[in-house]
């Protein structure tokens, strides 16, 4: 009897180990690699809607710096617990300014993209030419026109240490399933 009770004794002290170690790994990949996160609104129509659950990979960034047209998630400063999703427009450095008939120029010459749904109708702080910092990036909503983003003094410029990651990929609803595409 014994016997049996320290292979009993083993076999738990096992499966506490491995309950661990799939624990511990859990955590690592969700704080250093790739999160869920629920797009909320219409701001990103008609890439994102409302809804859409998204795995956000959060390790690449530590590799090389975020692009043009990349969609990143990044804290809303406001509200706790409350995240934006949004593409890159404007890099670090560039200056980025948007005209009267909602053109998008960076450092003077007119950004070839057709993200947003319809011209944008509200400049902001974008109105005249904005300056980036060295380590800021200006970035839009698709849907320009129901979008907060670095237009308003709420948001503004993000900090690149500010990212949390960029959407990689769609996995509900499970008819749109796939990798994001950015570019």
């Amino acid at each position: 009897m014994k016997e049996e009770e320290k292979y009993t004794l083993k076999d738990i002290l096992e499966l506490i180990l491995y309950v661990g170690v799939v624990l511990l790994l859990c955590f690592l990949i969700i704080t250093y690699v790739g999160q869920r996160t629920r797009v909320m609104g219409s701001s990103m129509e008609a890439t994102l809607s409302d809804g859409d659950n998204l795995i956000v990979d959060k390790i690449s960034y530590r590799f090389h710096d975020p692009e043009r047209f990349d969609i990143i998630v990044f804290p809303y400063q406001y509200e706790e617990d409350t995240y934006y999703i949004k593409r890159i427009i404007g890099l670090p450095g560039e200056t980025v300014w948007i005209n009267a008939n909602g053109d998008i120029y960076i450092n003077g010459a007119l950004l070839q993209e057709d993200y947003g749904l319809d011209r944008m109708s509200y400049a902001g702080l974008a109105a005249v030419p904005l300056k980036l910092g060295e380590d800021e990036y200006f970035v839009l909503g698709d849907n320009r026109n129901n979008s907060t983003d670095s237009r308003f003094d709420v948001v503004g410029p993000v900090r690149g240490e500010d990212i949390v990651g960029r959407a990689w990929v769609r996995i509900y609803p499970f008819n749109k399933i796939g990798v994001i595409v950015h570019q």
